[in-house]
This record gives structure tokens, C-alpha cells and sequence, in this order.
């Protein structure tokens, strides 16, 4: 058996092989707003990473504001001097760019497997969850589905515009659900598939969606829950990068029109055994009732994870399938946590509370930390929503509140992490404080 270094340095050559014209690749990790950052490297540089030469990059990076700001969190960022801290080289992430106007490369960057990993790096707080569960014996298998806008790319006074439609070169201004939206903008969502496909990401349905020049993607199901995360975190990037090469501009923006559907991030989540027994299946289904009111008991709680900006919170005012309280039901789309119709073997939840902009790796852990957290108190939830449309319990909508809820949960602090709770927490609350720090036309128009 190879050695990982041996594997590597293996890849790396194989790319450089295939691609030989690349002389630099992108090393990437995602932050805790779901942002890239990450250092552009030659080629023969990544080669004597591979071989174990140290990686390493500021610590403090995972810890940006959505403005790419640094926030004074403890004695992080101006306290601490700064420090650097190892990264490691994610296999199998080595894959060529081609929405850049000059040939690259890009792979993704980690802590987790370091001699030290970041407790508060998203794929890190992940990657405990999913060992937890492992020790547990409890293989999860998961779906992404994420949501995106079309809009033309160039902004109007900084407003987006509706895509063109590439056959009359009309504003697609109209919300529909139609099978021609799909044909007229075939070029752009072939081309962002194909891109998708050549980074390793498995791709299966497309939609047009209710909002006018709004998508969806549905990924395959994985049964490794860090590379199902990662494929929804690398197709934001790519989808970005295709649209602009094709005159678009791809948001996955959570609610860019106050008139129609938010975006959302669907997770399809089932839990086997070891011997691949479907344990929501068991015992007339009851661990799926548990598991649900395990989801449901900790969601008011990682509402900062799920809506982690203000925009995100707007999607929950009650329009198309956009829930409104916490509440879950079989074949109901109104629900936070539905059960789509299956066969016991394929019986899963489907989480539909999360906004497109959200990070994957951590919903997917706050996800998973419901079903466990479900599994082992073993209670029945509350009255579905096919017995009672008004079933639900709220949870906070305003992100200061939200905060504090998350902040506050002894489950959430000890399953996910004192430290990343407390850090995370922090960062959502600088964020939502600088946005208020500008003053809007619309306060003019009120108070002047």
C-alpha cells in the first residue's frame, strides 16, 4: 500500500502529465462564511508538498467576515501574533480549471489529519462529527441539492438584472417551472455540468426552478459525507466561474428577490450499519421519528449555521416551500425536515431548511448532530405536518437572537465544539454588526 505522500506525489504528477501546459494551481479551503481562500502555488512547488514539504497559511484566515474582514474574536487575530498553521493536501482534489482565461489548477486544502487541525475550520468540525458517528457505527450517505439565480452580469447601479434570454435576448423575467427554460439555457448549464464532472463531482438532475432564471442541481448520493460537502462547495466555485465566461453572473445568494423563491441547500441524509442495514428503517421505522425529533429539538439552535446572514433569514418569510417554524412531514415540502416517499432500504430525511449561501461542511454537521442527538434520546417528535398544518416550533429570525440560541445550547457546544460555537458565534455577530454600520436610502426616505 502506498504511503499518502507516495499517493500525492503520485497525482501530482499524473496532472502535470495530462496538463502540462498548468504552472500554477489554486490550493483552496473553505472559511467559515463558505468563502474560498487559499494561495496560488507553481506546480513544482505543489509537487514537493506532495512529497511532505509543510504547508502552511495564517490560521486566522478561516476566521474572515463575509467582507474578508478581521474581527477581534477572543484572543484571535490581534492577540495571538498571527500564527501560521499547517494544512494538508486533500487527494483526489487535483483537478484542472477551465472557466479561467489562463490554464490552471486547482485542489483543496485542509487542517483536519494535521498534528494540530483548527477547531473552528468547517471541514474540521465536520470531519469530528463524522469519526463520532463512525465510532458509533453509523455510515451516513448524503445528497446535496442546491438552488442558484441567473442574472445578467452586469449590475444596474449595483441591483441585479434578470438573465437574457439567449434565443430573444429578453429579460427572463417570467417565474415558471418550464422544460424550455432548461433548452434555452442549455449552453450555460451544459457547460456548468460538464465543468462540475471534470472536477470529480458527481452531477445528476437538473431544474428550472419557480424564480425566473432559477436553477437547481441535484448532486449523487455519497457515501463519504466530507466529499459530498466538498462537491457542493466546489460547484459554487466552478458554477460562478462558468456563468461570467458565458456573460451571466450565478448567485447563490439566499433571497435576491423579495418577490420570488429563495435558494435553498436540500441535504438527503440516510444512516447504515456497518452490514448496510438502513437504520431509520429499523423497527417499524421508529429510529426515523427519533432522528427527526432530534433535528427538529436542536434546529432553533444552529439557526446561524442553516441562515448565516441577514439576506439568508429574508428567505424564511413564508413564500413557496420556505419554512416558517420548525417542523417536519412525510411528501411536504412546507416542512424543515421532510421524509420523501421511498423504500425502506433508501429511506432517509431530507433537511430543506438551509440557504444556498450556507456553509455545506457546516450544515452537514449540524445535520448529523440532530439525527445522533435524535438517536440517542430516543423521543417521539412533535405531530407531523399531514396531521396538523399548524404543527411547529419557532425559531429565532432576527440573527442577534439566533446567536444567542446557539451560543446557549449545552447539546450543540459538546457535539460541535465549545471552541468552534464560540468563535462562530462571534463571527456571525461582528458580521451582522458592521452590516448595520451603513446607512441605506431607504432610512433617508423614512426619517430625514
Amino acid at each position: 500500500m502506498k504511503s499518502p505522500s507516495a499517493t500525492l506525489l503520485a497525482e501530482v504528477r499524473t496532472f502535470r502529465q495530462n496538463h502540462p501546459d498548468v504552472r500554477y494551481v489554486d490550493l483552496i479551503a473553505l472559511d467559515i462564511p463558505g468563502h474560498f481562500y487559499g494561495k496560488r502555488y507553481p506546480v513544482e512547488m505543489l509537487e514537493k508538498v506532495a512529497a511532505g514539504s509543510p504547508l502552511k497559511l495564517p490560521q486566522n484566515a478561516v476566521l474572515l467576515g463575509a467582507q474578508g474582514g478581521l474581527f477581534k474574536i477572543g484572543d484571535y487575530c490581534f492577540n495571538d501574533g498571527d500564527p501560521d498553521a499547517n494544512r494538508r493536501l486533500v487527494p483526489g482534489t487535483l483537478k484542472p480549471v477551465s472557466w479561467e482565461s489562463q490554464p490552471l489548477g486547482q485542489m483543496l486544502i485542509t487542517s483536519d489529519g494535521t498534528a494540530a487541525p483548527i477547531e473552528f475550520e468547517p471541514r474540521e468540525v465536520l470531519t469530528k462529527v463524522l469519526e463520532r458517528l463512525q465510532h458509533k457505527g453509523i455510515h451516513p450517505v448524503v445528497a446535496f441539492e442546491l438552488e442558484f439565480y441567473l442574472f445578467d452580469k452586469k449590475l444596474d447601479n449595483g441591483l441585479p438584472q434578470f438573465a437574457r434570454d439567449p434565443l430573444s435576448g429578453d429579460a427572463d423575467d417570467q417565474p415558471n417551472l418550464h422544460i424550455e427554460r432548461l433548452s434555452r439555457f442549455s449552453e450555460v448549464l451544459d457547460d456548468m455540468a460538464q465543468t462540475a464532472q471534470e472536477q470529480g463531482i458527481d452531477i445528476t438532475v437538473i431544474t428550472a426552478e419557480i424564480g425566473p432564471g432559477q436553477f437547481e442541481i441535484n448532486f449523487g448520493h455519497c457515501d463519504d459525507g466530507l466529499l459530498a460537502a466538498d462537491w457542493a462547495a466546489l460547484f459554487c466555485r466552478s458554477t460562478r466561474g462558468v456563468a461570467l465566461k458565458h456573460g451571466y453572473r450565478a448567485s447563490f445568494m439566499a433571497k435576491p428577490y423579495l418577490q420570488f423563491p429563495g435558494s435553498g441547500m436540500h441535504v438527503h441524509v440516510s444512516l447504515y450499519d456497518a452490514a448496510g442495514n438502513n437504520l431509520l428503517a429499523a423497527h417499524q421505522q421508529q429510529p426515523l421519528r427519533h432522528a427527526v425529533a432530534g433535528c427538529l429539538e436542536l434546529l432553533p439552535h444552529c439557526m446561524p449555521i442553516f441562515a448565516p446572514n441577514h439576506n439568508a433569514l429574508r428567505r424564511l418569510g413564508g413564500t413557496v416551500n420556505a419554512a416558517t417554524r420548525a417542523s417536519w412531514g412525510f411528501e411536504d415540502r412546507d416542512a424543515c425536515v421532510r421524509i420523501p416517499e421511498s423504500d425502506p432500504r433508501n429511506l432517509r430525511i431530507e433537511h430543506r431548511l438551509a440557504s444556498a449561501d450556507a456553509n455545506p461542511y457546516l450544515v452537514l454537521a449540524a445535520i448529523l448532530m440532530g439525527l445522533e442527538h435524535g438517536l440517542e434520546a430516543k423521543r417521539e417528535p412533535i405531530t407531523s405536518l399531514n396531521e396538523d398544518r399548524n404543527s411547529g416550533t419557532d425559531f429565532p429570525v432576527e440573527m442577534l437572537d439566533a446567536v444567542r440560541a446557539m451560543q446557549q445550547q449545552p447539546v450543540v457546544r459538546d457535539k460541535l465544539g465549545a471552541e468552534f460555537v464560540d468563535v462562530y458565534c462571534e463571527n456571525k455577530r461582528q458580521d451582522h454588526l458592521a452590516f448595520q454600520q451603513e446607512i441605506h436610502a431607504r432610512e433617508y426616505r423614512w426619517f430625514l
